[in-house]
């Protein structure tokens, strides 16, 4: 039977999710992704994101590639399976790709953003599920001034969850794009490279704000950032905190 290759765009609460990754006895994107594409396929199709989203992580563009029968055009497909979805899933858009694309392998950088709430609303309901509301005070400047040390390429064994990359892995990441925003209630750390290691993000907003805190030395961040180990890294920042915004590849992989 023909194959269709087809990139699918997800959003998703990540609160009620054990992350993206299926695994026995939870409930996981990639699970309600598969579920839905096996009714509708008639057999399992094989749901390959991107990334693997920890539990209570968020996307606003997560990648996913799938390869379903040539019968199903990209936007049927893309009705089809919203349809079916719960609601804390959806698929934002669908592109044809080439049959050598990889959701994971052909990504070319991707993109997450920390929230982080620095005012009282941000402990309200309608606020704790995506962003984390930080209580100390905090050093602006700081902040700037350490998400510029991580522009370029670096070896990130410092801030890394230890022994989840092969023990043949580089740990080096080249980063694009690390800068702190402002908005109303709070701020968003915005960073984007070519991979990130587990927990990587987390590790840097944690380290980050300890040091802009004065509970961590002025040079922790440059000082983990030659470091073989990940001994001295502050604890991971919440997850629920963190988006996945978007995953980029080569034009040529798009079939239209």
């Amino acid at each position: 039977m023909t194959a269709r290759t087809v990139q699918l765009v997800l959003h998703y609460d990540g609160t009620a999710f054990a992350g993206w990754q299926m695994q026995p006895e939870q409930r996981t994107v990639q699970g309600e992704v598969e579920r839905v594409l096996a009714s509708l396929c008639g057999h399992r199709v094989v749901a390959q994101g991107a990334g693997r989203t920890d539990a209570g992580v968020h996307a606003r563009g997560q990648a996913v590639g799938v390869r379903v029968p040539e019968k199903w055009t990209v936007p049927m497909l893309r009705r089809s399976i919203n349809a079916l979805l719960p609601d804390d899933v959806w698929v934002a858009a669908a592109y044809e790709m080439r049959p050598e694309f990889h959701a994971r392998y052909s990504a070319t950088s991707r993109r997450y953003a920390y929230l982080v709430g620095t005012d009282e609303e941000a402990r309200s309901p309608f606020r704790r599920n995506t962003e984390w509301a930080y209580r100390h005070k905090f050093e602006r400047q700081v902040l700037d001034d350490t998400a510029s040390l991580l522009l370029g390429e670096h070896r990130f064994l410092g801030f890394a969850v230890r022994g989840t990359a092969p023990p043949t892995d580089s740990h080096r990441c080249t980063v694009t794009e690390a800068r702190w925003v402002d908005r109303p209630g709070g701020l968003t750390f915005v960073v984007e490279a070519n991979r990130f290691l587990h927990h990587m993000v987390r590790f840097l907003v944690g380290t980050m704000l300890a040091q802009a805190s004065g509970q961590r030395d002025a040079k922790s961040v440059s000082e983990l950032l030659i470091a073989e180990t990940n001994d001295e890294v502050s604890p991971p920042a919440p997850a629920h905190g963190l988006v996945l915004e978007k995953v980029a590849y080569p034009s040529e992989l798009y079939v239209s």
